[in-house]
């Protein structure tokens, strides 16, 4: 196995499943670009007793002739004819499987979902096959793979049919956190201080794909720049594809991230609505728990669990970032980012992306408030007082009977408290504590880039100081 950056749980779990003694079937799933193949790839090293992969946007019947053209690589008994369907293509694989002399045997099928053309029967051919061959033999590792991660886990994990309880392992691949960053990225030689990394980070989150266009000996600024750019840049045109690629109604799920990047506190489901022009019923909701469960939004239950009440926010900060900046922009060249750094525009984004930053590294939070072992609850909060407007992205409700308010700004030094803000921060305080009607002790947690700087107005306000460095951990 060659060196994979990060994915230890993964990589462990592909272990287990190498060595066990009985049939696995492994569902793999996640965000385009984000690196199932790669890690399924480098993890075996490219031995397979059988490998192929779906493609976008053609018929069962291309489907078909791209197995024959895999099959024919893995068979020292190449078939002369196409198979006519999926009943007969599987029925082949099971007699390669048979003929092979491979003590495990590791079949991968990428893009599992691109299979499941209309009218195709693939689903009720692969269940033949599993539940007839693949299930019973001990040496047998079946991986599947998909971007189209509401398939994967609609039609195959909770399928409510012959592949019922059949999944053995399934790894849900997520962006890298801020520590596999830096670690990718030293892998290419390219060390960059913290700061200019969480740039990059704010810029195009975790995706290893979009991470490997990052260039040695450019600033995190020249990189952006020729990254987001450049007409050749390859997040100049990626959005386009982005989600066509994945949903079968992309419109509505384009128009929900519009609707979210226009606000990036985050809407309810009524404001998506009203924002987006979906009409309300059963498609926003598919709509909504798609873009949920591949990763671009998050909903985010309110302290008191009004589920009405709950907040979308996009968790995808290459989604965000494209609509701030590259969407409709005139905008090219070199220096491009230089430039707009210096805009009201750069200051607003800067402080939701480190927002949302730190929202995807709770886990980095609650270590370095030294309460991991704590059992807690994640909430959001918004006062009933609309004209107020006042808003807790984050609350940690701890069982020891404590709740952490985390305020999440970003600078480029040491965030000073004045004294204005720290009066808007007891008013927070006080409003929450009084809507909520809570007898917890609430802890004020800062988290900034650099840690504040300690005056009259932090002292006894801020119980904790988190910096970027703790993201990194």
């Amino acid at each position: 196995m060659k060196k994979i950056i990060g994915r230890e749980i993964e990589i462990e779990t592909l272990k287990k499943v190498l060595e066990s003694s009985q049939p696995e079937f492994v569902a793999v799933y996640g965000r385009r670009r984000i690196g199932k193949t790669y890690l399924v790839k480098q993890f075996f090293d490219n031995q397979f007793s059988f490998y192929m992969t779906g493609t976008a946007n053609v018929n069962m019947a291309q489907q078909l002739n791209n197995f024959h053209s895999a099959y024919n690589q893995y068979s020292q008994k190449p078939l002369e004819k196409t198979p006519k369907s999926w009943f007969e293509a599987f029925e082949n694989l099971r007699k390669l499987l048979e003929d092979s002399i491979l003590t495990t045997k590791v079949v991968f099928i990428d893009e599992l979902p691109w299979l499941d053309t209309p009218r195709a029967n693939f689903v009720s051919a692969f269940e033949y096959f599993w539940n007839s061959y693949g299930s019973s033999q001990d040496n047998l590792k079946l991986i599947v793979c998909g971007s189209a991660a509401f398939w994967m886990i609609n039609k195959l994990i909770n399928n409510c049919g012959g592949l019922h309880n059949r999944i053995t392992k399934r790894i849900a691949l997520k962006p890298f956190t801020l520590k596999e960053t830096e670690l990718f990225l030293q892998s290419k030689q390219i060390y960059l201080e913290r700061y200019q990394i969480l740039q990059v980070y704010s810029v195009m989150g975790g995706i290893p794909f979009y991470l490997n266009e990052v260039e040695m000996g450019l600033s995190c600024f020249q990189n952006i720049d020729k990254i987001c750019f450049s007409e050749s840049g390859l997040l100049k045109t990626e959005y386009q594809e982005l989600f066509y690629s994945l949903f079968q109604e992309a419109p509505s799920h384009v128009a929900i991230i519009e609707a979210l990047s226009r606000k990036a506190k985050g809407l309810t489901r009524d404001e998506i609505i009203k924002t987006s022009k979906i009409s309300n019923g059963g498609t926003i909701s598919k709509v909504l728990e798609e873009l949920e469960v591949s990763g671009f939004i998050k909903k985010y239950v309110p302290f008191d669990k009004k589920i009405k009440s709950s907040l979308y926010q996009i968790t995808d900060p290459y989604s965000l970032f494209y609509h701030k900046f590259i969407k409709d922009s005139k905008a090219v060249g070199d220096n491009t980012w230089i430039n707009l750094m210096s805009s009201s525009k750069y200051r607003d984004w800067s402080g939701y992306a480190f927002e949302y930053v730190g929202m995807s590294h709770i886990e980095n939070i609650k270590k370095a408030l030294s309460i991991q072992g704590v059992y807690s609850e994640i909430s959001s909060w918004v006062s009933r007082d609309a004209e107020k407007g006042t808003q807790i992205d984050l609350l940690i409700d701890r069982k020891d009977n404590v709740i952490t308010v985390c305020e999440i700004k970003f600078a480029n030094d040491e965030y000073e408290i004045t004294k204005s803000y720290a009066d808007d921060l007891r008013n927070k305080l006080n409003l929450f504590k009084s809507e909520s009607k809570t007898r917890k002790t609430l802890f004020l947690a800062m988290i900034t880039t650099f840690g504040i700087k300690i005056n009259q107005y932090s002292l006894g306000l801020v119980q904790n100081s988190i910096t970027m460095d703790a993201l990194f951990e």
